[in-house]
């Protein structure tokens, strides 16, 4: 099964409470992407 997937791919900052990080790969392409994986 073949599947395109369009979208935004980011490095994304967080920081929270608890910690902070730098350049964690985010957008919507790449969540949706991820979960497209699970259904094959």
């Amino acid at each position: 099964m073949s599947l395109l997937v369009i979208g935004t791919v980011a490095f994304d900052a967080i920081e929270t409470p608890f910690g902070k990080t730098d350049k964690i790969i985010g957008g919507a392409a790449t969540y949706a992407s991820m979960s497209a994986s699970f259904l094959k």
